[in-house]
């Protein structure tokens, strides 16, 4: 599959200076991500299918959820592609296109060791005078490696098409080999990206990075 990838970063960077991400504003923050198949005619699709409430996926769980933050970016999805001349058809019926908006808060832990270097060992040999000779009268200290763990959190919008029109592709062998072919993605991170005033604005700025995205007339 041939892909395309558009990056965008909200605001404009001007500052040159060592902290300038200090003074970043939100917008600033604010990261786009569009990525879709190349080799796909987006003028064939006519309709499409958008479910009224978001997924919310945390690691390997996945639920529906709909506060009024998602509400207004799912209407929004749907607007912008009521726009761009596609329809949307009731659950059940038959549609071209899938959408679906997805929540994504994930979090990690991992572990990492915190070895004590040679400079302890040096600073015991000689940090005291001679008293104590090489080492402490020719022993040295031993330190055991100490193990901190670390937590990441990575929480973004992810809206995604798949081509229900085509029906599904062959991926190979296996219990998945038939797949729906993912012919759109869009990824938004950054400050205040969840925030009520800021989600419409948000979804706009996704599909202006998104022009191809036009049903045939």
């Amino acid at each position: 599959m041939a892909a395309l990838i558009g990056l965008v970063v909200g605001g404009s960077l001007v500052s040159c200076r060592d902290n300038a991400l200090d003074d970043l504003s939100v917008e600033d923050s604010q990261v786009f991500i569009t990525n879709y198949d190349r080799s796909i005619n987006f003028g064939q699709y006519r309709t499409y299918s958008l479910p009224d409430s978001v997924v919310v996926t945390s690691n390997d769980r996945a639920q529906p959820s709909l506060t009024l933050a998602e509400r207004q970016v799912v209407n929004q999805v749907a607007q912008n592609l009521t726009n761009r001349g596609f329809q949307r058809v009731g659950r059940g019926e038959k549609a071209d296109l899938g959408v679906a908006v997805i929540r994504v808060n994930n979090v990690y832990t991992g572990v990492t060791t915190n070895p004590y270097s040679n400079y302890y060992m040096n600073y015991w040999g000689g940090g005291f005078g001679p008293g104590f000779g090489p080492g402490l009268g020719g022993f040295y200290p031993y330190y055991q490696n100490y193990y901190s763990f670390y937590q990441v959190q990575e929480n973004y919008w992810l809206i995604e098409m798949v081509d229900l029109k085509n029906g599904p592709v062959s991926t190979g062998t296996g219990s998945n080999q038939n797949q729906l072919r993912v012919i759109f993605q869009a990824q938004v991170r950054g400050d205040g990206i969840f925030d009520e005033q800021s989600v419409n604005q948000i979804v706009n700025a996704v599909f202006n990075q998104a022009p191809y995205l036009q049903t045939g007339q």
